[in-house]
């Protein structure tokens, strides 16, 4: 990932984090300071979102790592 990339990675889940979406790592309440940190960090793995909705409204956002299958 590059400065731009994560820059623009913390301020998307900065804003969701205060407009009161929840953010979720590997299944743990996490926050956009980490969760940007640990995506810097991991670059060979891959993070899938998953957007938790509660009657239409975004609720949570979950980052969790997809685990690649050996043939």
């Amino acid at each position: 990932m590059n400065e731009e990339s994560i820059r623009k990675l913390y301020l998307e889940l900065s804003a969701m984090e205060h407009r009161g979406i929840t953010i979720w790592l590997e299944g743990y309440p996490s926050n956009s300071e980490r969760v940007t940190s640990q995506l810097c960090v991991q670059e060979e793995s891959s993070y899938m979102r998953d957007y938790i909705f509660n009657e239409g409204v975004l609720q949570e956002i979950h980052f969790d790592k997809v685990k690649k299958e050996l043939p």
